[in-house]
């Protein structure tokens, strides 16, 4: 028997815009605001990296204060929609502020103006209307094709989103006139397209009324404690390796985004680093289309990532050759290759948490899906904010000089340690985690034991 059918062909594409008003943040955050902070404000890059890191923990607690507040959200609006709908506001605003720091107060007062503004973005407004649109999945419909096919939506406006952002900041922050008042308006520019199109993407939808959503559903909420669930977490190899792996991946991450510098002074073209962008998500978006079919013709999620994940460390072992050579089109060409690699792992990760999850079931007999998934997901936030403030130590280590057009030799040589060598290495030690990560086949034989008893 077919399952009922929810939602129209635009009720799904009006719900994945919203990951274009999400990336109008997050794209746009990430790559450019230490290159504003150091090159524009003048700010420390060591001081600006570990204030990030001390916001992400901040971020990392508030995701289950937010997912436990929709949770109790009762409104015309539904539950998840409200939080969407008013919380982009304050991303707008704080976007703007992050890029708005006055020249007119002291040094320690540009600080803490960052440190304010960013937390209130990432860790209050951002949080809320991203787990709140994330939740919509399963609010809007209980088809599972449906659901599927928002989360291909959604895909698909993340990552173009990224990618024109990438491609057209550095030009358009010039074509402003550069500086201070550029990077403004740039920011009034983002925050102005994303509120509307968030907007439109909460008016595009609706929440399915809770009778309907809970009918025929059986539930019984298993109750443990804060110390037994860190117990069960931590008792989980599988979900060790995962939080290994997201870490390793959110510093890679930040070292990449930190090619802004190596474009600057190493090749000498800003611009490339948009050349370079398109070259990392056009393959990333290809990969993520095939991956249904790669798991099925390779027999499961791990033998896909794996091999997925030595044809990622290949490509990056090629960038650094390349990078040697000074050849730009090597770079991209094998920049292109270790991004077609690794995708497959950025599109099936929530399965594998899922058969992560199974496994503890299996060992424990406990249920622990949701406090996985945000537990997990709170080791991003983590590696996120380590990978960012390793970014901004290292270049001020390296000698880095603030707003000059000229560095010194350490801090190139650091450039090329921080863009071309360690991707390298994380994505080898990603590589190994992999190879140790098959759950799949563990809960096989658990299950197959357990019907054998």
């Amino acid at each position: 028997m077919d399952e009922k059918k929810y939602l129209k062909w635009y009720n799904k594409v009006g719900y994945g815009s919203g990951d274009l008003a999400g990336n109008m943040v997050y794209a746009f955050l990430s790559s450019f605001v230490m290159l504003y902070l150091t090159n524009t404000v003048g700010l420390n890059p060591g001081i600006v990296g570990t204030l990030i890191m001390v916001s992400k923990l901040f971020d990392g607690i508030s995701d289950m204060f937010f997912g436990t507040m929709i949770d109790k959200t009762k409104s015309k609006l539904g539950k998840a929609r409200p939080w969407m709908l008013y919380a982009y506001i304050g991303c707008a605003v704080t976007l703007v502020a992050n890029f708005a720091i006055p020249n007119s107060i002291g040094t320690t007062a540009q600080y803490a103006w960052f440190f304010l503004s960013y937390t209130l973005l990432n860790a209050v407004f951002f949080t809320a209307n991203n787990i709140a649109y994330a939740s919509l999945v399963t609010f809007c419909t209980k088809n599972s094709k449906e659901r599927v096919e928002m989360g291909s939506f959604r895909f698909i406006f993340a990552f173009s989103t990224s990618l024109i952002i990438q491609s057209v900041t550095v030009q358009l922050v010039r074509h402003l006139g550069g500086g201070a008042a550029a990077w403004r308006t740039v920011a009034i520019i983002y925050a102005v397209i994303g509120l509307v199109v968030n907007t439109i993407s909460v008016f595009s939808i609706k929440e399915l009324p809770e009778e309907e959503l809970n009918a025929g559903q059986e539930h019984s909420e298993e109750k443990y404690g804060l110390i037994e669930a860190a117990e069960l977490l931590f008792s989980n190899k599988y979900y060790l390796m995962i939080c290994m792996t997201y870490i390793c991946q959110q510093i890679y991450t930040a070292m990449l985004n930190m090619g802004i510098y190596y474009m600057i002074y190493i090749l000498k073209n800003e611009d490339l680093y948009s050349v370079f962008s398109w070259a990392i998500n056009i393959p990333v978006i290809l990969a993520m289309c095939i991956t249904p079919m790669l798991v099925e013709k390779m027999k499961g999620l791990y033998h896909m990532n794996l091999a997925g994940y030595i044809l990622g460390t290949a490509g990056r072992i090629g960038v650094i050759f390349a990078g040697i050579m000074g050849s730009v089109p090597m770079m991209l060409a094998f920049t292109a290759i270790a991004a077609l690699g690794m995708a497959p792992w950025q599109g099936d990760m929530g399965a594998v948490i899922a058969s992560c999850s199974e496994y503890t079931y299996l060992t424990k007999h406990k249920h622990i899906d949701g406090t996985m998934y945000s537990c997990t997901f709170f080791g991003t936030k983590i590696g996120g904010g380590i990978g960012v403030a390793l970014c901004g130590w290292l270049l001020d280590a390296s000698g880095f000089v603030k707003e000059s057009a000229v560095q010194p030799e350490s801090c190139l040589n650091m450039l090329y340690v921080m863009y071309l060598w360690i991707p390298m290495i994380l994505s080898l030690c990603i590589t190994f985690i992999m190879s140790k990560m098959n759950v799949e086949a563990a809960n096989q034989k658990l299950r197959a034991q357990l019907e054998e008893c």
